[in-house]
């Protein structure tokens, strides 16, 4: 298989796949259909546990006793508590940590 096929085929699963994300929730709970209690309960529990499992994950390798010891990673963490106690919106303190961390790495801690 040549690589210009190889790419079309992967995008075009990727594609699909996409779209049935996107169209799976309307088709299975449409406008008339009662979402169920445990997808209404996945939907208030999931947003903290993914930041949980995203905060563990970034930080498994990055703490360490030397200067400046993980201070850009547990500032970061903290806009991201604060952010998300302050608005309750997943999207604005993921991008809000992740936009803190990013410039104390690139800027303050060279």
């Amino acid at each position: 298989m040549n690589a210009a096929l190889h790419s079309v085929l992967i995008i075009l699963t990727a594609s699909v796949c996409t779209i049935l994300t996107r169209v799976a929730p309307f088709a299975l709970f449409g406008r008339k259909k009662e979402v169920p209690g445990i997808i209404k309960y996945l939907g208030t529990i999931l947003p903290s546990a993914i930041i949980a499992t995203l905060i563990v994950y970034c930080l498994r390798n990055s703490i360490s006793l030397k200067p400046p010891g993980g201070f850009a990673e547990v500032l970061s963490i903290m806009v991201v508590v604060i952010l998300h106690k302050w608005k309750r919106n997943t999207l604005l303190s993921i991008a809000g940590g992740t936009i803190v961390y990013m410039i104390l790495i690139r800027f303050v801690f060279v």
